[in-house]
């Protein structure tokens, strides 16, 4: 099942029996928002802080996949998930209301597809089948813990990205009708030595080149074999570097295969305030579990990579002027067609 140094094939290839995707009320009104299963109008989804908010935003992504899939909660043998928060916080309080065996998982940003990849060796090697796997960011939490309160209205520079309030999940199982996941390349830690928390695409794309090259170098083939190849949440900062140092790696992926998920969740017309576009945990997992699965269920896409992104910083590291570890974790899924 490995292959190379930092792939796993799934020869089982585990179905995505449905995804679930919620977002808040500005991602509402993004250009996706028809991809998207519950769209709310309120950040604070009736709850009394944002954090709890984030906790009911996964809480009903989670509800929503099983629902589709026709299941029950007893049915599900394992919810993998993570988070932003502080010891991943909305996870583990949504795996309370769940009440489902959980594996907690922090990879930043990376969690969509860290999680769909172990996952997808949990039901390849059949040691489990209904498998839940997802995360969350909100962006009043996100921002209030890693930066300032949105509130005391801080100026960034156009560097800085979106905290996207969003959740996406999937339910994994060895059958199924629906696309499936085929490989998986894990990530290592790349750290270029920057330490602004306001440039994080910068940071992250080293990460998802070398994880890209990983992918094509252990699989031994060519990037054109995909339809579609997203990374993340690097911005328009970071995808501009990422395309830059995988020309310098002699890597050739089309411009019209090579995206971002920071960048398609709010468009070519962005806002102002998303600046160099959108990031979090939700950010990928609400593209791909929404948007992009949707466009493979219609024939449009028939295999893509998603290679998503995380900065593994924390408040505390940042005080004490380290620089920004990063990860990225690349996903192979074809159509069930």
């Amino acid at each position: 099942m490995q292959r190379g140094h930092q792939t796993w094939v799934f020869e089982n290839q585990p179905a995505i029996l449905s995804t679930a995707t919620v977002v808040g009320p500005f991602e509402a009104r993004g250009p996706l928002a028809g991809d998207f299963d519950i769209l709310h109008g309120d950040l604070w989804l009736g709850q009394d802080s944002y954090e709890k908010a984030q906790k009911k935003m996964l809480e009903e992504a989670c509800e929503k996949a099983i629902e589709k899939a026709g299941l029950q909660k007893q049915d599900i043998q394992f919810f993998l998930a993570g988070d932003l928060l502080n010891q991943i916080i909305s996870s583990s309080f949504a795996a309370r209301t769940m009440a489902m065996p959980f594996i907690g998982l922090y990879g930043a940003c990376s969690t969509s597809m860290e999680s769909l990849a172990l996952g997808a060796l949990i039901v390849n090697s059949k040691a489990g089948n209904n498998v839940l796997c997802g995360t969350v960011s909100h962006n009043a939490a996100v921002e209030k813990q890693f930066r300032y309160p949105n509130e005391y209205g801080a100026q960034k520079p156009p560097t800085a990205q979106w905290t996207a309030t969003a959740a996406g999940v999937a339910l994994l199982a060895a059958e199924g009708e629906g696309p499936r996941v085929d490989c998986a390349t894990i990530g290592r830690i790349v750290d270029m030595g920057i330490s602004d928390p306001y440039n994080m695409g910068a940071a992250m794309a080293p990460a998802a080149v070398d994880t890209i090259t990983a992918h094509i170098r252990d699989l031994r083939i060519d990037p054109r074999e995909y339809d579609l190849i997203a990374t993340g949440d690097l911005g328009r900062v970071g995808y501009e570097i990422a395309g830059d140092l995988l020309k310098k790696h002699n890597i050739d992926i089309p411009a019209d295969i090579f995206t971002d998920c920071g960048l398609l969740i709010y468009g070519p017309e962005q806002q102002p305030e998303v600046l160099a576009g959108g990031s979090g945990c939700g950010c990928s997992a609400a593209v791909t579990y929404g948007h992009i699965l949707n466009r493979m269920k219609r024939g449009e896409l028939g295999k893509v990579l998603i290679v998503a992104t995380g900065a593994l910083l924390s408040p505390l590291s940042y005080q004490q002027k380290e620089s920004i570890p990063c990860i990225a974790h690349a996903v192979s899924i074809v159509s069930g067609h």
